[in-house]
């Protein structure tokens, strides 16, 4: 039994080694992405977002707000990125999924 042991956990080593190279490069991919494309800016306010990408396809009603250590966070949706402001400003904005097996943010949905 202990002969087939050692190449069982080879093989399985080998798989998990290749998803996570796999998981890498979609993080690689997904950074430079975000790097070369024109995101809102952290301070930017609601009013110059919705000025230079138009209306989100979704404005999601704040959350939280209950005091100065939570302040309100609503979230916008667009077609590629989500931003979030707190109050009335970016605090920051990600890339929507952009594909099946990428982890993070689903992307957009019709609603009905």
């Amino acid at each position: 039994m202990a002969r087939f042991a050692l190449p069982v956990v080879a093989a399985m080593i080998a798989v998990l080694a290749c998803t996570s190279a796999r998981a890498d490069v979609l993080l690689i991919e997904r950074s430079r992405t975000a790097q070369e494309m024109d995101l809102p800016r952290r301070g930017e306010s609601m009013t110059s977002v919705e000025r230079r990408f138009g209306t989100p396809s979704q404005k999601h009603a704040p959350v939280g707000g209950g005091s100065k250590v939570q302040p309100p966070i609503t979230r916008w949706d667009y077609a590629n990125f989500s931003v979030y402001f707190e109050h009335s400003h970016v605090v920051n904005a990600v890339l929507r999924q952009s594909n099946v097996q990428e982890a993070g943010v689903k992307p957009v949905t019709a609603q009905r």
